[in-house]
């Protein structure tokens, strides 16, 4: 070892001595002292590695040390599930949370979850009550259906519904329809899973109601419709409409199920956006049980909601199932604020992701222009412009939508495109951008109001200045 890497090493102080300094002893008040001890050890352990490998020629700072050794207790009290700000354009992410809540409904949510609550007691007779009849009349009410239950996602729910209905038996699908859900979870592997047995008809690209006629028989216990809610066959196709499939499934005495995918309450037209098929129009075209998500197009927490004949849902909440697929007090909490905004008709105003989607492209340049204004653009070693683009639903819903937005393009002076992403996304508060056209990309569509702030803060931070 040369002399420079032992005069180097010689300059690291023990552990015990840095443990006196002021700043690690008011985190060992904030934390404790073991963490920080380990912090510390941690942190000059690196140091040696990098001296002992020849890349750290510096004198030793306290100053320095004690940064990188907050940095590090920083980064492990933040947790690891942490906020970000989603400059994606992609209004319901899956890998951001998906549907984010207004600040009231969060309060809300928090206050019930730092105190007791009536979450299975019935206050007006004192006894045991059900957890699901704090939203079971607000969803017949929306929907029109006769019962309702909410279990902990949409795969959930479809599994419980065909579990109760179909074990053993056939359920008769559209081969066009057998679609793949997100992380590689496929219907037919859920059908499968649910003791039934998948019953295909038609073909990829065109089924026809006598395919459906053809196979019932005395193992048949369904017919099933499943929206196409995240891709589009487009041409030479031909689909069943449910109200054909649910009265046909009536005249042989069978139950018509549809996997509606993403829980709709208001028309997307209302929006600018192409028509989707809200649950009470599922219902009323003589579907008896539609299964849908509550955390994408919905707005809410993430659940699966079964709505239909009382009939039918009676099975399921006697189903062992429903056990393990049951939704705890802050999921109800949040989807019972999020269908009160729908019944007093505020939902629009009040949701964010409906709010979010009916954001005009005009709207949007004008808080482009603001967050331009905040960042002081003239101030920093970039060149930023303002740049029109494509921003999507996301979250498996309206696939083939585009919606019309503005963006701030970045193109920092002495950072690639793709360091300036990764700075961004380290940073204490992780801005997810997207790197197009050799520039960082922070669509406004997704980025709040009362975020400004931060994302200007978080900007001038990662081009130094």
């Amino acid at each position: 070892m040369d002399e420079e890497r032992q005069r180097l090493l010689r300059q690291l102080p023990d552990v015990d001595h840095l443990l006196q300094r002021p700043v690690l002893q008011a985190w060992q008040e904030r934390t404790s002292r073991q963490a920080v001890r380990d912090a510390v050890r941690s942190v000059l352990d690196e140091r040696r590695r990098a001296i002992l490998a020849g890349q750290w020629d510096q004198p030793f700072s306290r100053d320095a040390f004690d940064q990188a050794v907050v940095r590090r207790l920083q980064a492990e009290t933040a947790g690891h599930l942490r906020r970000v700000i989603n400059a994606t354009g992609t209004v319901l992410h899956t890998n951001l949370g998906r549907a984010v809540f207004s600040p009231e409904l969060a309060g809300h949510i928090a206050g019930l979850a730092c105190h007791y609550s009536n979450l299975e007691y019935d206050l007006a007779s004192g006894k045991r009550g059900s957890r699901y009849d704090h939203v079971r009349e607000l969803l017949c009410e929306l929907t029109g259906a006769e019962d309702a239950i909410v279990v902990n996602n949409n795969a959930a729910a479809v599994l419980l519904t065909l579990a109760s209905l179909v074990p053993g038996r056939e359920v008769v699908v559209s081969r066009g329809e057998l679609v793949e859900i997100g992380g590689s979870f496929r219907i037919p592997d859920v059908i499968e899973q649910s003791g039934g047995h998948i019953r295909e008809v038609g073909t990829t690209n065109k089924t026809h109601l006598a395919d459906y006629e053809r196979v019932i028989g005395e193992k048949t216990a369904a017919l099933m419709k499943v929206h196409t809610s995240n891709y589009r066959i487009i041409g030479f196709t031909e689909s069943v409409p449910v109200s054909e499939v649910a009265n046909l499934a009536h005249e042989y005495g069978l139950p018509c199920i549809q996997d509606a995918g993403s829980g709709l309450f208001v028309d997307l037209e209302r929006l600018g956006l192409p028509h989707e098929p809200t649950v009470c129009e599922i219902l009323e075209a003589g579907c008896d049980i539609v299964t849908f998500s509550g955390d994408k197009l919905l707005g809410g927490p993430q659940a699966g909601i079964i709505a239909g004949k009382a009939a039918y849902l009676y099975a399921m909440k006697h189903h062992p199932l429903l056990r393990a697929l049951r939704v705890d007090k802050m999921t109800l909490a949040g989807l019972e604020g999020t269908l009160q905004a729908y019944r007093d008709g505020t939902a629009i105003r009040q949701v964010p992701t409906l709010r979010c989607l009916a954001q005009t492209e005009t709207a949007i340049r004008k808080r482009v222009e603001t967050l331009w204004q905040v960042l002081d653009v003239d101030s920093l070693p970039a060149r930023i412009s303002l740049r029109q683009v494509d921003d999507c639903v996301g979250g498996g819903a309206c696939p083939d939508t585009v919606l019309p937005g503005w963006a701030l393009a970045i193109e920092a002076d002495d950072l690639t495109p793709e360091e300036l992403e990764r700075r961004l996304r380290h940073a204490d508060i992780p801005i997810i951008a997207r790197v197009q056209y050799n520039s960082v990309i922070l669509s406004l569509r997704t980025i709040g109001d009362d975020e400004f702030q931060d994302v200007a803060r978080i900007v001038r931070e990662v081009l130094g200045i």
